[in-house]
């Protein structure tokens, strides 16, 4: 059973002050796959914003009138992320944007903790398969969280290897 609370969101907040030092990452990095046929580092940017965005606009809302957590397909939801990123933004803009949403999203989970703790199913399930937890937003965050993390060491390494060049 996974613990959630207030340090979940804290975490969550957290990966901000990490993505604020790819404003120095090389402009070619940027825009480099993170292995072959993989997302560029700003397609995961971009892919990581779209995805609290859809948690403020579409998820919080759906709690709110109490109704489970719905999530789109994936890929497809990831690829309009994808598109956006390859539509000629500027990487800071891009920074900037991520920003600003997930500090939104976080005062949203701080100010209403009813609607982030409350138990509700995501895609029709009651618990998560793989650990038991009941779902809720928290716990979805929790789960962001440690994805934020695996998007965090695949982009070091990327930068950590282009150094090495």
């Amino acid at each position: 059973m996974v613990i959630l609370g207030e340090d979940t969101i804290h975490r969550y907040k957290g990966f901000i002050e990490w993505m604020d030092t790819l404003h120095d990452l090389d402009d070619n990095v940027w825009v480099t796959p993170i292995a072959e046929g993989k997302a560029t580092v700003a397609e995961i940017v971009s892919h990581l914003q779209n995805w609290d965005h859809y948690l403020i606009h579409t998820i919080i809302p759906a709690i709110k009138r109490g109704e489970g957590m719905v999530f789109p397909d994936f890929d497809s939801f990831n690829k309009k992320a994808y598109e956006y990123a390859r539509s000629g933004i500027a990487k800071n803009r891009m920074l900037a944007e991520f920003k600003q949403t997930r500090l939104q999203l976080v005062e949203l989970l701080l100010t209403e903790p009813d609607v982030a703790a409350k138990h509700v199913t995501a895609n029709g399930t009651e618990n998560c398969p793989h650990t038991g937890t009941p779902y809720s937003l928290l716990y979805i965050i929790h789960e962001f969280s440690d994805h934020d993390n695996h998007h965090k060491n695949q982009i070091s390494a990327l930068a950590a290897a282009s150094k090495a060049l």
